[in-house]
């Protein structure tokens, strides 16, 4: 018959096992938690490198350049590099022309993509998956057999060597962003779109009243996109914009770079001046842009 010592020893025996396998997950959760951590910086870094190189070659002086092995970190921090390259090109006419052509993208994206989505998500017609389907199908025609005949289209209009053709497109939809955003839409329940109707409001109304600030997220992520795509567009202008007055900062770099092939601290300055109002802009609608991703992928 065992003692009292002994029944209180396997007693405490039998309550330790519980709580070091709850340590144990506890420790395992942790380490997990700083491995994951651990990995994603190490990618983040990977990928800020060559953004970090630019602007580490930017700040750089001709001589220090030519120094080998290259220095990481700038022994003398030259700004006089972004003046330098500001002044070489027109960078202000190039920038307010790419301001001007990207905001006009950005209200023409918005606007026609929106309202596209909203009738291939809440309006019921015949035929509207088929329609859908078409659209979709618009995504697998090679931009190299447009080129020719939309250069022609928009000769024979006379637009050529202006604005229009880098803005007026965006105000018909594109296929890309009806789908991100119908995909959002068909998210909303239909409940608040039926009581909408029975109050009497008109589709416009439930449109942008209803619809729209429960879509904001989505929004916001195609104007990204859409900001993102005219800004660094460099095909459109280089094939419609012939005068130098109206050209775009991606026509103007590439000048630069043909012109000062041997500068490379002044071709990374005019780069980090082109790059800046990107990550201002993403950085700016951050949250936004990251749920318009998640909250369209999943149902």
């Amino acid at each position: 018959m065992a003692t009292q010592t002994e029944i209180d020893f396997r007693t405490r025996r039998q309550d330790s096992g519980p709580v070091m396998s709850a340590r144990s997950r506890q420790l395992r959760r942790l380490w997990d938690g700083v491995g994951n951590r651990i990995f994603l910086i190490t990618m983040s870094a990977l990928f800020l490198l060559p953004l970090y190189w630019m602007v580490a070659t930017a700040l750089k002086s001709n001589e220090e350049l030519a120094t080998t092995p290259p220095t990481i970190i700038p022994r003398s921090w030259q700004w006089s590099n972004f003046v330098e390259a500001f002044q070489t090109i027109p960078f202000a006419t190039y920038f307010s022309n790419s301001v001007i052509i990207t905001v006009l993208g950005v209200v023409g994206s918005v606007l026609s993509n929106l309202i596209v989505a909203y009738g291939f998500a809440c309006i019921e017609w015949r035929g509207r998956d088929k329609v859908f389907y078409v659209v979709l199908a618009t995504l697998f025609i090679p931009f190299p057999i447009a080129i020719i005949p939309t250069f022609d289209l928009f000769a024979w209009l006379g637009w050529i060597n202006t604005f229009l053709p880098l803005v007026v497109p965006h105000f018909l939809g594109s296929a890309f962003f009806v789908f991100l955003l119908r995909q959002f839409l068909l998210q909303i329940p239909r409940e608040h779109l039926d009581a909408a109707r029975v109050d009497g409001a008109n589709e416009w109304q439930i449109l942008w009243r209803v619809v729209f600030p429960m879509a904001r997220p989505a929004v916001a992520t195609v104007a990204i996109f859409s900001a993102v795509g005219s800004w660094n567009d460099f095909m459109g202008p280089l094939l419609y914009l012939q005068d130098e007055a109206k050209q775009t900062l991606a026509i103007g770099l590439e000048a630069f770079r043909s012109t000062h092939d041997v500068q490379f601290n002044l071709l990374m300055a005019a780069s980090v001046m082109i790059v800046l109002p990107l990550v201002i802009l993403f950085f700016a609608a951050q949250k936004y842009f990251i749920r318009g991703i998640t909250l369209g992928s999943f149902k």
